[in-house]
């Protein structure tokens, strides 16, 4: 397994409690003290941040376990500059709020340099997935089958002691 320093474990728990603290202070106001006629996709946004950062708050606890939320924040940060901000930028069509959204996004590189890369790569990358199936293949009841009661009985302790099968 990969160990993880203790300074990168309490810096990851840094950017959790920046990140929680963060979205509880701008998102979580929005969302308790929202208009009935609130837009469709910022309530939407404003939901899945505030989800976010409930899980942020997980991570100061868990930081490794929590790694897929980090990871979530600099995929979707990177995807807007990329897609949406980039374009703009290089059109000189900026404006103010997409300058403002555009500088909170680029604070996510921070991430870059604190995200225990090789950890990531050997939990996420190189480990063999779960399974797909139970073993010994997919039951005949997945497909609607009828299966016998008997299928789902433990064998008894007697028909597998050696006594059982030698009369």
């Amino acid at each position: 397994m990969t160990d993880v320093s203790l300074f990168r474990l309490y810096a990851l728990r840094a950017v959790y409690l920046f990140v929680a603290a963060g979205l509880a202070a701008t998102v979580w106001p929005l969302l308790i003290n929202h208009s009935p006629r609130w837009p469709l996709m910022n309530s939407v946004v404003c939901s899945m941040l505030t989800a976010v950062s409930v899980l942020a708050a997980f991570g100061i606890r868990y930081p490794l376990q929590m790694l897929p939320v980090l990871l979530f924040e600099l995929a979707w940060k990177s995807i807007w500059l990329i897609a949406v901000a980039l374009p703009l930028w290089s059109a000189n069509q900026l404006d103010a709020r997409t300058s403002e959204t555009m500088r909170d996004c680029l604070l996510g590189a921070i991430l870059i340099p604190l995200i225990p890369w090789r950890y990531v790569m050997a939990q996420y990358l190189t480990r063999p997935g779960d399974r797909w199936r139970r073993p010994g293949g997919i039951p005949s009841s997945a497909f609607g089958d009828q299966k016998s009661p008997a299928a789902d009985q433990p064998a008894s302790s007697s028909s597998l002691s050696p006594q059982a099968h030698s009369s």
